[in-house]
């Protein structure tokens, strides 16, 4: 197997990937595996669809995933570099967020991108929403409580990874959490109570670092919108789906996927998130924290709960059965993509990624990848 590297130059600007789809008669999207660049994706996808040009779209978790020949004028990629791809977006940034500005110069007069959607991406990215999208114009707004898809809070604490407390993955151990507020209940002061309750589990965890007081706040006070009801919900969902059932994950994007398949996909992938996490056995090194899990894990989401909520050093590796995922801190100095690729080449795998995260394959014992990647450092 080959390492397929990190691609030279970085992402393309907005205003020139705007002028090259409005020039492209087909045009293909090839997506990295992870809720931003599915928003992005979605996003453009509408844009493209509004001016009557013709597209395609991939999500690929590597991409090696995304090479395949097509006759498309302009090749885009989404949140990650790929060698295909004529024009990047969001490579060391937020894609959905590029995405919004790039749609808004692409659709015809009169056009505006959803903003539900490109906000359920910025959030993806672990983002903190921003001017970019006009969510007055859009009826978009926060209000207490917590950013489910779904109207009962005890769910979506128990399900959710965009948060790491000591009931996470156990129903009955969230409703038992919220047990002394309605939660059916729509008033605010509900809200307030359940918010509160939830940022207590995660301040009085023994095995918490600081960085996850901070983590959670982007599942409390949600906005508002999006066909699930609030936008950090909605981000959770698009997450699920482009790390575990992207056909699925695109149809939501585009706007036409059954919401039932989606939030069962949304559960499965949570409750196997939460048990990984609990299962795994970790090592720190200077500079990393190594999470191994056995068997088959969602080890992007494992690598996102461990960094936020978990690992006292600024890298985080999480590595599986034949597959691994590794994220840095915003002020972490470390070349993830390019560390990865190293790794993934000394075992004969593949492996790739952006200056902040990155995925391999590998056919090798875990801890043998383990000893690669830090030798890789």
């Amino acid at each position: 197997m080959s390492t397929t590297g990190h691609p030279e130059g970085p992402a393309s600007a907005t205003s020139d990937v705007a002028a090259a789809l409005g020039e492209a008669g087909f045009v293909r999207l090839v997506a990295a595996a992870d809720g931003d660049a599915l928003a992005a994706l979605g996003v453009l996808a509408d844009a493209l669809e509004a001016a009557g040009t013709p597209f395609q779209v991939t999500v690929a978790a590597l991409p090696a995933g995304a090479d395949r020949a097509t006759d498309a004028d302009l090749t885009l990629s989404l949140g990650r570099p790929a060698a295909v791809a004529d024009a990047s977006l969001g490579i060391d940034g937020v894609a959905s967020r590029a995405a919004y500005d790039v749609a808004t110069a692409v659709g015809p007069p009169g056009f505006e991108p959803d903003p539900a959607l490109a906000l359920a991406g910025v959030v993806a990215a672990g983002a903190v929403p921003g001017e970019h999208v006009d969510t007055d114009r859009a009826g978009i707004a926060r209000r207490p409580g917590v950013a489910g898809p779904t109207d009962d809070p005890a769910e979506a604490v128990a399900h959710s990874t965009l948060l790491y407390a000591p009931v996470s993955g156990d129903p009955e151990a969230a409703a038992d959490l919220l047990a002394d507020v309605d939660t059916a209940s729509t008033d605010e002061g509900a809200r307030r109570r359940v918010a509160s309750l939830v940022a207590l589990a995660v301040a009085g965890d023994e095995a918490a670092t600081p960085r996850g007081t901070a983590a959670v706040e982007r599942f409390l006070r949600p906005y508002t919108g999006g066909p699930f009801g609030t936008v950090g919900g909605y981000a959770d969902v698009l997450d699920a789906l482009a790390r575990t059932r992207p056909g699925v994950g695109v149809g939501l994007a585009l706007g036409a996927e059954d919401h039932a398949v989606a939030l069962e996909a949304w559960r499965a992938h949570g409750r196997r998130t939460h048990r990984a996490v609990q299962a795994a056995t970790t090592g720190r090194y200077d500079g990393l924290y190594a999470v191994r899990c056995d068997g088959a894990a969602p080890v992007g989401t494992v690598a996102r709960l461990v960094r936020d909520f978990r690992s006292p050093e600024p890298v985080v590796l999480a590595v599986a059965d034949g597959e691994s995922a590794a994220l840095r801190t915003a002020d972490a100095a470390l070349d993830i993509g390019a560390t990865m690729a190293a790794a993934a080449d000394a075992v004969g795998g593949t492996g790739d990624g952006t200056r902040a995260r990155g995925r391999a394959r590998f056919d090798a014992e875990s801890s043998e990848f383990v000893v690669a990647f830090r030798e890789a450092q």
